[in-house]
């Protein structure tokens, strides 16, 4: 055994002399031409490797003043209910992305004080033979119109159209897709299709339940011979829904008296089923290249339906919202204190009562409220000349509920014996947005923008909120915000 291990090391060590001295042959045959040769290649390889890395971002900070203290907006936000104006920074993304043409991995990140957020994180695998094709899948924009895709660097607006804001909250979402588009010689490269299935819970939640959600959009983009005019159209479709969590589903009907509400379909059925998400849309732009600058005009238009969890909000859930309800029960307990003399005789007795109140907090599934819905934007934007300067013009539109307007949104409905019926609330007001700004682009890098929202919401006289903002008049709520994005 000793004899056997002894041999072996001897063995190992003949082994490595010879290595060793073949190595400094080699070294010796080898000329300074040949090493330099290898040290650039190797530097070739990696100058190649880091030029399929690009990394890109940008930061928007700003300043926003409202009409009233505590103003609920869609311009960045509600603000806080003792201030009216606020700096902020509104974005902070930095993107990561390779490419190196047949796969591309991008990973994207927003900091701001609401926290930090996912933005993109996702592989694109394009195929080489048709150059056709091509798999996405992560968290990536949930293909559907034009401002939810457009990348909010380039908006000329601080923010994107309510109905954006309230369907497609943070843009993104989870899933995969493929997408079909001719190669960059074809006479159908401005033709791209795409289609996938996503979560539809958004980019910042895990998916709450088994149903997955279609979205596809067809678009066209084309540009004219002398590139004077550049133009595009689309449309889109999104076939998806929600887990309703209970057996109650309340959808919109006339009462009795011909006033429309909720009505409630109480069934044991209800309870796993699914309420329907279905949106349809369709947009077009154009851009024209005239002698006092380049105009550009975009329109979107959307309608559908929408299922929410409480009849408080119209926004896309992202997760199985739950109510609370607390009872109380209260116990009396009475004591008695007898007192007896030396034989037992009984001199005094006394009662006292004490009681005792207990809460019990329960948490429940919601109940799911059904809205048809319908929004739209129309954006002007006019480059004045060459210069660096912008003029925008904007209206868009949101009605969250197109059953119900007017005086009738809050009116008390003739209810039946089990409370079949429940009244609209501020949720189904419909609301416009005027918007005006100036865009100074100072270079490449830095932008300024100064914007002034100027919102209208559907008034009725039967809506007080929080016994703070009555709907009968037009609410204080317009914003102006000066904005600086700084880009690389």
């Amino acid at each position: 055994m000793k004899r056997n291990f002894i041999l072996t090391i001897a063995a190992a060590m003949l082994s490595l002399c010879v290595n060793t001295s073949t190595l400094k042959a080699q070294e010796t045959t080898e000329t300074p031409t040949d090493t330099l040769a290898r040290a650039v290649n190797r530097l070739n390889d990696d100058v190649s490797f880091f030029k399929k890395i690009k990394i890109s971002g940008f930061i928007q900070a700003q300043y926003q003043l409202a009409d009233s203290m505590g103003a609920k907006s869609f311009a960045g936000g509600d603000f806080p209910a003792t201030a009216d104006q606020r700096f902020k920074v509104r974005r902070a993304e930095f993107k990561t992305m390779y490419d190196n043409g047949k796969v591309q991995i991008v990973a994207n990140i927003n900091i701001s004080q609401d926290g930090v957020t996912i933005k993109d994180a996702y592989g694109k695998y394009s195929e080489q033979k048709l150059k056709m094709f091509s798999l996405t899948m992560g968290i990536f924009n949930r293909p559907f119109g034009f401002e939810n895709t457009y990348s909010s660097s380039l908006l000329e607006t601080p923010e994107r159209a309510r109905m954006i804001q309230v369907l497609m909250p943070g843009e993104r979402d989870c899933g995969a897709m493929l997408t079909f588009q001719m190669p960059n010689n074809s006479r159908l490269h401005p033709l791209k299709i795409e289609g996938g299935i996503f979560n539809g819970t958004g980019n910042a939640a895990n998916d709450f339940d088994y149903y997955k959600d279609f979205i596809g959009n067809i678009h066209w983009n084309s540009v004219t011979k002398n590139e004077k005019i550049k133009y595009g159209i689309g449309v889109s479709y999104y076939d998806g829904g929600i887990m309703q969590g209970t057996t109650k589903v309340f959808s919109m009907k006339a009462d009795s008296n011909g006033t429309n509400a909720f009505v409630k379909d109480d069934n044991y059925f209800n309870k796993g089923a699914t309420a329907r998400r279905h949106y349809m849309g369709a947009d077009g732009q154009i851009a024209i290249d005239f002698p006092f600058g380049i105009t550009t005009l975009r329109a979107e238009y959307m309608m559908g339906e929408q299922p929410s969890y409480t009849n408080g909000t119209s926004v896309s859930p992202s997760a199985m919202a739950t109510t609370t309800s607390t009872s109380y029960a209260t116990t009396t307990t009475t004591t008695t204190t007898s007192v007896y003399d030396s034989i037992t005789h009984l001199v005094t007795s006394t009662s006292a009562s004490s009681s005792k109140t207990t809460a019990t907090t329960t948490t429940a599934n919601a109940d799911t409220y059904i809205r048809k819905f319908s929004g739209g934007s129309i954006c002007v934007v006019q480059n004045i000349m060459k210069s660096k300067h912008a003029i925008v013009l904007k209206y868009d539109w949101y009605d969250p509920n197109t059953q119900v307007g007017g005086d009738d949104i809050g009116k008390a409905v003739k209810n039946t014996w089990n409370g079949s019926y429940s009244a609209t609330n501020t949720t189904d007001l419909k609301y416009t947005t005027i918007g005006l700004g100036y865009i100074f682009k100072f270079d490449e890098h830095t932008k300024f923008t100064l914007y002034y929202d100027m919102v209208s919401n559907e008034k009725s006289t039967n809506l007080i909120d929080g016994n703070k903002f009555s709907y009968k008049n037009d609410l204080k709520d317009n914003v102006l915000t000066a904005r600086v994005q700084y880009k690389f």
